[in-house]
């Protein structure tokens, strides 16, 4: 007899595809407005600005999702943090999840430093400084190699052994580091996006204890729920209501129809979904490439245009 018949049935996971993506990416705009205007009421141009960055960003990753034919995929807003786009698929292919990440940032950043660069020509147009720093700006925060930020999730695709300690340690440094630069710049949404940073380092930590228990017990999380044993759901299960004393009380006071479906979920949320390395040395290379070249952007800008104007200066 084999393992997985000693251990009861894992019950099945049970996904939700809304029925208007629409409707539910329109109320999250609004929250995240009012949202905003309550604590921010004399801030309305910068809310326009970022709403134009933030809906560009997004829909860089919607319409690569689309083309890669991902299924579900729906715009969501998060009131004083930001927005995300999320959807689905059975396989994922490491080059699709790259170009998916990378179609955020890549049009805002070029975007941004083209605006900067017209600005900085024509003085009556000086007004677009300030939403080209702010496409500049936000996307390149978003390429910090910070779980779940676009730079998180391209860093944990390109290399082959992910450090879960070291990232949460980076985490917890650079958040510290946002919150600083939000109230020097007086930008207080990029503080307020630290603060929301520095609680993902508690998720972080529990997550690594949770698979460094699991590693230990020669668990393989790393696979999809469909293929998850039923052996390893039952010894997932268990790490997760230890580390959870709040579910575990949860669930005993519910049915078992009405743990399961929860239950599920947080099993899957511990998982590693595994991906299909289909990339060439050289496409890694020139996603490399494009993220520090994205990071120098704002530098290498600068010295182009000062040294624009000073051979004018000489003339």
């Amino acid at each position: 007899m084999q393992n997985f018949d000693l251990y009861p049935e894992k019950p099945d996971l049970v996904e939700y595809a809304p029925k208007s993506s629409l409707s539910l990416t329109i109320f999250s705009l609004v929250v995240f407005v009012m949202a905003f205007l309550l604590f921010f009421e004399d801030q309305f141009l910068f809310l326009i600005n970022l709403l134009i960055v933030l809906i560009i960003h997004e829909m860089g990753h919607f319409v690569a999702m689309k083309a890669f034919r991902y299924k579900n995929v729906r715009m969501l807003f998060i009131p004083l943090m930001g927005a995300f786009v999320q959807g689905k698929k059975s396989n994922y292919s490491q080059k699709q999840s790259l170009i998916v990440l990378i179609s955020g940032p890549f049009p805002g950043i070029i975007i941004g430093n083209l605006l900067f660069w017209y600005s900085s020509w024509t003085p009556h147009n000086n007004w677009l400084a300030e939403p080209a720093l702010l496409f500049i700006l936000l996307n390149v925060i978003n390429l910090l190699p910070l779980d779940p930020l676009d730079g998180g999730q391209m860093f944990k695709l390109l290399v082959k052994r992910v450090n879960e300690l070291l990232l949460m340690i980076f985490a917890l440094l650079s958040s510290l580091a946002l919150i600083v630069i939000g109230a020097y710049s007086g930008y207080y949404v990029i503080s307020a996006f630290g603060f929301f940073m520095a609680f993902r380092v508690r998720a972080l930590q529990k997550k690594y204890q949770m698979h460094k228990e699991l590693l230990g017990e020669s668990v393989n999380y790393a696979t999809t729920y469909k293929l998850l044993s039923n052996q390893d759901f039952s010894k997932i299960k268990e790490v997760v209501l230890q580390h959870t004393p709040a579910l575990r009380k949860f669930i005993d006071q519910v049915s078992s129809e009405e743990s399961e479906p929860i239950l599920a979920s947080q099993v899957n949320n511990v998982l590693i979904t595994p991906i299909e390395r289909d990339t060439s040395m050289v496409f890694r290379f020139l996603i490399i490439v494009f993220w520090l070249l994205s990071f120098l952007s704002p530098w290498i800008l600068s010295v182009i245009i000062g040294a624009q104007m000073w051979s004018i200066d000489a003339l």
